[in-house]
């Protein structure tokens, strides 16, 4: 006995294409082999027409549409391109009359327009206003600023200060006749009086205060009297209206059950009418006939479709191999005789004519024209020889040249010697051995002091 679980297989795999393709009914393996049968019948030589034309429509393309469309735009790329530039004049000469037109049309438009306004404006309107400015400055601004400098200025200062006085008098007779016995009435008179008349208002006001309380209180219990029997009045009538409003609802809610009754009824037979009337004949039709109907439909244009595509790749093959087998056989019957015919009978001819025939003239031509180089060369070297000698006879010989003699090279300037007054005759050390003689070495061969100046 086994006492060890065995491991589980696990379940196979399928494919992706073969879990999403619905599993096929008896009916698409039924008609699946004829339909495709007929249809590639059908469509073989539709696709062998059709492979036919597209051989020969890329023959024709290449041999026929291809150059003669390059002919045609070799042909009529320059009558283009004259047609353009004709155009080009053209517009361009119209261009020029367009532009001269408006140009003349705008010196019209200024001289006729413009132009006049121009000088109506710069030389009359301009210098008549400039008058009438000048006339009206003159005749109102300076008279109107004399008489506001002179005259109304003063006045108004005059005016100015007598106001103030006359505000100030009138402050002083308010103040004095007004203010201050009225500041003293208020003290002696008013302040006493106020003081007595709000002790009266004040005990007047307790004795009202102590008659409205008691008059509130008689208010209030009387108040409540009233409140009292209305409330009981209005708990009977409420009770009786609760009483009779209970009856009503009852009344109205058995009715309200019976009518929703007999509606709930009413629909259940109707609708139960309506659906063995209606939907479940519509249902049995859509289950039991439209639908099975439509899967066919479906199942045959999905048959038909793939019988199409898989009748034309096939189709496609058949043509292939076709075009093959006649190509081969064209071939066969035809280029390779041809070739045969060319290799071995034209190629042989045409060796042979040009070992014996063009190639002893082509030589012969090379030396006729190598003979008459030469000949035309010493015919030219004569006729040479024969102008110089006739030149020479004529003018004589052309004189030499002359060489030109050449400077000699200056040699090194010699060393400056200079003599000390009182001293010895002193030349310019000679460089040593260590040093650098050249044109760097600063001596008094070529120093610029004062000393060597001289």
């Amino acid at each position: 006995m086994d006492l060890e679980k065995s491991p589980q297989s696990a379940p196979p795999v399928m494919p992706a294409r073969q879990r999403d393709v619905a599993p096929e009914g008896c009916l698409a393996v039924a008609i699946r082999i004829p339909v495709r049968i007929v249809v590639f019948v059908l469509i073989v030589p539709v696709r062998m027409v059709w492979d036919a034309l597209v051989v020969c429509g890329r023959l024709l393309n290449d041999s026929l549409f291809r150059p003669l469309g390059r002919a045609l735009m070799w042909v009529l790329a320059p009558v283009g391109r004259a047609l353009v530039w004709l155009l080009d004049g053209v517009a361009t000469v119209i261009a020029w009359l367009f532009t001269g037109l408006g140009y003349a049309l705008k010196w019209l438009f200024m001289l006729l327009f413009v132009w006049p306004w121009v000088g109506l404006w710069r030389y009359v309107a301009v210098p008549v206003g400039r008058a009438l400015a000048w006339l009206g400055y003159v005749l109102l601004v300076v008279p109107a600023r004399w008489l506001y400098e002179r005259l109304l200025t003063p006045l108004g200062h005059g005016i100015v200060w007598t106001l103030r006085g006359l505000g100030a008098a009138c402050a002083w007779l308010w103040r004095v006749s007004v203010l201050t016995p009225a500041s003293w009435l208020y003290r002696a008179l008013l302040t006493p009086a106020g003081h007595g008349i709000a002790w009266a208002a004040r005990g007047l006001w307790a004795s009202v205060v102590w008659v409205s309380r008691g008059l509130w209180a008689g208010v209030v219990w009387v108040a409540r009297g009233l409140w009292a029997g209305i409330t009981w009045v209005v708990g009977g009538l409420w009770a009786a209206m609760t009483w009779v409003g209970r009856g009503l609802w009852a009344g109205i809610t058995w009715v309200g059950r019976g009518l929703w009754a007999g509606v709930v009824w009413l629909g259940m037979v109707v609708g139960t009418l309506l659906r063995w009337t209606l939907v479940v004949p519509v249902v049995a039709l859509w289950r039991w006939v439209l639908a099975p109907i439509g899967r066919g439909i479906a199942v045959v244009a999905r048959e038909i479709g793939e019988a199409l595509g898989h009748a034309w790749r096939v189709a496609g093959y058949v043509s292939l191999a076709v075009g093959r087998f006649l190509g081969r056989l064209f071939r066969w019957i035809f280029v390779e005789p041809v070739r045969w015919v060319y290799r071995s009978v034209f190629t042989p001819m045409g060796h042979f004519v040009r070992d014996v025939f063009w190639k002893p003239a082509a030589e012969a031509v090379r030396s006729v024209g190598r003979v008459t180089r030469q000949a035309l060369a010493s015919a030219r070297q004569t006729a040479r020889q024969t102008r110089a000698d006739i030149r020479r006879a004529l003018f004589g010989a052309p004189r030499e040249p002359e060489p030109v003699p050449l400077p000699e090279p200056r040699g090194e300037p010699e060393p400056v010697r200079l003599v000390k007054p009182g001293g010895p005759l002193w030349s310019a050390p000679e460089p040593s051995r260590g040093e650098r003689a050249g044109a760097d070495t600063r001596t008094l061969g070529s120093s610029t002091t004062a000393l060597t100046k001289d």
